[in-house]
């Protein structure tokens, strides 16, 4: 019976039994990038996202997640998959099922496997909780955080799922991962609406994914035309990232496109509530609500739509959620602008 005392090879081993694709150890210590964060958030970058904003000191401090928490186990999940051929992009991550649920399943798992062989103390959060989980993963060793502020790892790229295990354990701790970006700048120079401003520092104020999936309300207009065809989230700094050479295809299966995430844009337009839950049950989009995805389609269809479009546009002009009717009219306007000049 525990305690036992575990080696850096059992716990990366049973990562791996588990269906991790990275596992690393840190100790459980303030970030280095804590009074960058709390700058971020006094300088309102984090925009709506306002659970960012509650307790930073919490945030920011291990100890006050879990008192007498030791080391963090980061794990990392690969996700990448192949984009289906459709009209508006969506996330990689948000093609199949929701990740959450999956990661929340296997990090159960460890935690059950940490406990009944070395005893202690453990938390696990899965992108949900008060823990700055991309310092973390550099620190542990997964990754380093790139210019685009985004994880990168030389193996996988920029398409890892992030999770983290506080733990009273005391682990042997990894080296952390160094900066490998050097002089490239292509995910700062791709941005459609410069929401890298610097360096490792975003406005996420200006990012298509916030606007797109964060923002409950009506997009700003200045910023539609620059959405592009993204109808959920945003990769372009992602792609366009010379470490993407590497990305491998995930073997989860459960993060294959879904059929709902390969519909025509103008089915999205005819779905009713109800038909809107029942398509993205179990789905990242489900989020966002149907008002808001339907506002992203009226965005898209804005700018890429053509004059086939707009029999579907004219019906959500009379659509329920006023937020749908201010995008779809909007739409419109620049389909006929486009079409009749």
């Amino acid at each position: 019976m525990p305690p036992t005392t575990l080696t850096a090879t059992q716990i990366k081993d049973q990562a791996r039994a588990l269906g991790f694709d990275l596992c690393g150890i840190a100790a459980a210590t303030r970030p280095a990038q804590a009074e960058y964060y709390q700058q971020w958030i006094t300088d309102g970058r984090h925009g709506e996202m306002g659970w960012l904003a509650r307790d930073p000191q919490r945030r920011t401090d291990p100890q006050q997640v879990l008192p007498e928490a030791r080391s963090v186990i980061a794990v990392g999940l690969n996700h990448y998959q192949p984009a289906p051929t459709r009209r508006g992009r969506i996330a990689t991550y948000a093609l199949g099922e929701d990740y959450h649920t999956l990661f929340e399943e296997k990090l159960a798992a460890f935690q059950g496997w940490l406990t009944a062989t070395a005893g202690g103390s453990h938390k696990f959060y899965a992108d949900t909780g008060p823990v700055l989980e991309k310092n973390v993963a550099q620190l542990a060793g997964l990754g380093w955080q790139a210019k685009s502020t985004m994880l990168l790892n030389a193996k996988f790229g920029p398409w890892l799922f992030l999770g983290e295990i506080l733990t009273t354990l005391d682990l042997p701790a990894d080296e952390p991962a160094r900066d490998r970006c050097g002089s490239c700048t292509r995910c700062i120079d791709v941005c459609p609406t410069q929401a890298i401003t610097a360096p490792y520092e975003l406005d996420a104020r200006r990012c298509i994914s916030y606007l797109t999936i964060e923002l409950k309300g009506s997009i700003p207009e200045e910023l539609r035309p620059l959405i592009g065809d993204h109808l959920y989230g945003c990769e372009e700094c992602l792609t366009v990232c010379p470490w993407n050479r590497f990305a491998k295809q995930s073997q989860e299966l459960r993060f294959a496109a879904t059929a709902s995430t390969q519909l025509d844009l103008r089915d999205y337009l005819a779905l009713s509530p109800q038909e809107f839950k029942q398509r993205f049950a179990g789905s990242p989009i489900l989020r966002v609500k149907r008002r808001g995805l339907l506002r992203n389609v009226c965005v898209v269809l804005g700018n890429i739509g053509t004059a086939d479009d707009l029999p579907a546009l004219h019906r959500a002009l009379s659509d329920e959620e006023p937020l749908v009717r201010e995008h779809a009219a909007w739409a419109v306007a620049r389909i006929r602008e486009r079409t009749t000049t």
